[in-house]
């Protein structure tokens, strides 16, 4: 009857006007760039501390603050008066010591002295050679030197200061090369291996540099973090030990992804509506990584499911919906 046919008629219009109008957008096998950063601190690859390897006092300082020195320069003097008695006494017993094994060797030849004596006498040549050595090696540690190539960044004394064997007068580091120190987490480690090259943004500069990992720590320290360092190559000496700076890490891999906005409220609720016969369908998911306005669905969805994106604030689970663009 026509009451009847207009009946069904109202109630389809009815059906299509109660139908929630959305967004939606397909689940996708994409290719995602998987990124992390770690931020740290540039060291000087060598910074050595320069000791006074014998006491006295320190008659003349060569160098100052910021001047660049050479592995071997002499950075300062220390009064070598006794050293160079000792030394002058040694060399004598040393001189003396020869001219007996002389006599001794003669003698043995004509029956004058025994083989024992002439083997004691060959000792005692050995034993002041040995001392004139030390002697020798006392009177030039008295020149304080340089170990490494590099600038002077402390002088801890002055001229006339008494200093103590050990006592540390200089301090020098060498930033030609830095090390960039920084941590990363357990879910991270596994992915970095010594020889990686790793871009790097020092925050003092928009450019980035290029680094070579050279540690990776085989353990995690107190903080369950694992130590990485990271050489920086610095002839134009641009950067400085004590800088901060990012390490930049990742590579392109494929996940099964899905828009940020497909998740009702909040990524940890793991909760997004799925469209089943132009109606939603409320489903729980295992989300993992964030790659920008993608989020990494592990368990829940499949590849080619269609999702609601915009408009979830209007629906339940089973509402009507027609999708928009």
């Amino acid at each position: 009857s026509n009451k009847q046919k207009n009946a069904e008629e109202v109630a389809i219009v009815a059906q299509k006007e109660a139908q929630v109008a959305v967004r939606a957008a397909k689940v996708a096998e994409e290719k995602v760039a998987d990124l992390f950063t770690a931020n740290g601190t540039f060291v000087a690859e060598q910074d050595l501390n320069v000791s006074s390897e014998m006491g006295g006092q320190v008659i003349k300082i060569y160098v100052k603050e910021g001047d660049f020195v050479r592995a071997g320069q002499v950075l300062a003097q220390t009064k070598a008066d006794r050293t160079n008695v000792q030394l002058d006494n040694a060399k004598a017993a040393l001189e003396t010591a020869k001219s007996d094994l002389k006599r001794f060797e003669s003698a043995f030849q004509t029956g004058g002295v025994t083989a024992q004596q002439l083997e004691q006498a060959r000792l005692q040549l050995k034993n002041a050679q040995a001392n004139y050595n030390s002697a020798a090696i006392a009177s030039g540690d008295t020149a304080i030197r340089s170990k490494i190539n590099g600038i002077v960044t402390s002088k801890e004394v002055e001229e006339g200061t008494l200093v103590a064997a050990g006592q540390t007068l200089f301090n020098v580091v060498n930033i030609d090369n830095l090390k960039l120190k920084i941590t990363v987490d357990e879910s991270q480690v596994g992915q970095l291996k010594v020889g990686d090259v790793v871009k790097i943004k020092p925050s003092t500069s928009t450019e980035l540099v290029e680094g070579k990992i050279t540690f990776v720590a085989p353990k995690s320290n107190s903080t369950l973090k694992f130590p990485v360092e990271i050489l920086v190559a610095n002839k134009d000496k641009k950067l400085k030990a004590g800088m901060y700076a990012s390490a930049q890490f990742g590579n392109e891999i494929t996940a099964l992804v899905v828009p940020h906005s497909a998740f009702v409220g909040s990524v940890s609720q793991n909760k997004i509506f799925k469209i089943v016969n132009n109606k939603a369908e409320m489903v729980n998911v295992k989300s993992g990584r964030n790659f920008g306005d993608k989020v990494e669905i592990i368990s829940g969805l499949t590849a080619g499911d269609e999702v609601i994106t915009s408009g979830q604030i209007n629906i339940d689970n089973g509402t009507p919906i027609k999708i928009v663009q």
